[in-house]
């Protein structure tokens, strides 16, 4: 059976008629400021069916009409397959699911030092997520040191894509590398047409605020889409300092820069799914630096869901935690930013495993903790359901005021069953059971976890000899990168 998320969207941050100003002020900033696209092949395709280009600025203005119809052909509803049918994600605008951490530069270890990412690291960290319940979608947590930096992400591919069933979230630097992870895949799928017709892979394509979509990401947008790989269309927003300080602001900025991708993914090949995509976050003025876990931060976030479906658009927001060890601090910040995003109905929440450190530091341990959280929140996000069974009028008559109990119930042995959430690292105990049994504390479970896990050996998602074939393809890829970069020199 696929993956069917927890249904959220029960927390509202917009009223409709501000949600519908938001939404006119989108428009308005897409058809009369426009959208800077280096890309000339993008600015020819968009001027070709009606867009209105600026050739000397390279800014492309979109009107509605053209919007729309792009809109029409982009779909609410797609599945996201995995490598077996059990790790497909069917999407819609009301399902939420979770995405691991993403390109991390440094980790925390398990014995406590802080250092830089290995490749070693990349494979633990994947194996360790892959044991995580909870995760839908797999990403690369971090991006190691002790490989090349031009073609990187062909390793992680190459990596997290023969681990990992899930489908993996990927991040393409050019088009060629999206053709290369086409022929990775092939190596699993058995074809690149089979890759086409159901893709185990996505693509995130990172777009520069204010209103900005550089060469290079529009040259992967448009190779995805021929590809037909589903898009996640991002915006990294700096609220404050890379787009207006007020929120509001915020999410017209980031609207209308997803929205020209979206725009263009469509001219490309209609029906491509299209999810649209924020990893902003706030900057703090006190120290010009990123905050990803400030409340200001969740508000964009959760909002901008809001937004996304008036477009019509599934939407993928990312959380984020500022500090640098596992303890009370990661603790609220992920806790609020999960818990939020997930009652705001945020399809794909992205980052929620493991991610320190405003996205620099990934900890072992910290994955661990976040599968509990993350298991928390969609317990409260579930919620109880009303009905002559649940209202219990009849066991109360049954048992009666006078001094009975409900453990020996049945009643009480299946709500147990269906709905109460059992922790796995949480300790509830008193404080001498607690002390007895070694009082250890969440991070000290935490790391006993992650080291039994990683104790095991469990099979990888491909083959042996599809993991060296997938790996050959992506070394090649990485050899024909650098000689692509001697040649501009």
């Amino acid at each position: 059976m696929p993956r069917r998320g927890l249904r959220g969207g029960l927390l509202k941050f917009i009223r409709e008629d501000d949600l519908e100003q938001i939404r006119f002020a989108v428009l308005e900033v897409l058809s009369e400021v426009g959208v800077l696209m280096e890309y000339r092949p993008a600015l020819e395709l968009l001027a070709d069916h009606g867009a209105q280009v600026d050739w000397d600025q390279s800014i492309v203005r979109i009107p509605d009409w053209l919007l729309a119809k792009a809109l029409l052909s982009a779909p609410s509803r797609f599945t996201l397959y995995g490598k077996t049918p059990e790790w497909d994600v069917k999407v819609d605008l009301d399902r939420v699911y979770t995405i691991g951490g993403s390109c991390a530069l440094s980790v925390l270890d398990l014995d406590g030092a802080h250092r830089p990412a290995m490749r070693k690291d990349l494979v633990d960290l994947t194996r360790l997520l892959e044991a995580m319940p909870n995760l839908d979608i797999m990403h690369q947590i971090v991006v190691p040191s002790d490989v090349p930096e031009l073609g990187y992400e062909l390793i992680n591919f190459a990596t997290c894509y023969s681990i990992s069933k899930r489908n993996y979230y990927s991040q393409a630097q050019s088009a060629d590398s999206v053709r290369d992870q086409v022929r990775m895949a092939a190596v699993f799928q058995g074809s690149e047409e089979a890759v086409r017709r159901r893709p185990t892979f996505t693509e995130v394509v990172c777009m520069v605020s204010p209103l900005k979509h550089e060469k290079q990401n529009s040259e992967v947008l448009m190779e995805s889409a021929r590809w037909g790989i589903p898009l996640y269309i991002e915006v990294d927003a700096l609220c404050g300092a890379t787009t207006p300080a007020p929120i509001a602001g915020t999410l017209v900025e980031s609207g209308a820069n997803v929205l020209a991708g979206v725009v263009l993914a469509q001219l490309v090949n209609p029906g491509v799914p299209c999810i649209y995509s924020i990893a902003s976050g706030i900057m703090d003025m006190s120290n010009g630096a990123y905050s990803g876990a400030a409340p200001e931060t969740t508000l964009i976030h959760a909002a901008t869901a809001q937004v996304a479906h008036r477009f019509g658009l599934p939407y993928q927001g990312g959380t984020g935690i500022d500090a640098k060890l596992p303890d009370a601090q990661a603790g609220y910040e992920r806790a609020l930013q999960v818990l939020t995003n997930i009652l705001a109905g945020t399809n794909f929440v992205h980052l929620s495993y493991g991610m320190m450190e405003q996205m620099l530091l990934a900890s072992y341990e910290q994955v661990v903790i976040d599968e509990e959280i993350i298991g928390a929140a969609y317990r409260i996000a579930r919620g109880f359901e009303v009905n002559d069974y649940t209202l219990s009028v009849d066991l109360l008559a049954r048992i009666g005021p006078l001094g009975g109990h409900f453990l020996r119930e049945r009643e009480t042995r299946e709500s147990y069953r269906k709905d109460r959430w059992l922790p796995t690292i949480t300790d509830r105990n008193t404080w001498d059971t607690w002390q007895a049994a070694g009082g250890k504390d969440m991070r000290q479970a935490a790391n006993e976890r992650a080291r039994a896990i990683l104790a095991r050996e469990e099979p990888w998602a491909v083959s042996p000899e599809q993991a060296e074939e997938i790996e050959r393809i992506a070394q090649e890829g990485v050899v024909k990168a650098q000689a692509r970069r001697q040649q501009l020199q």
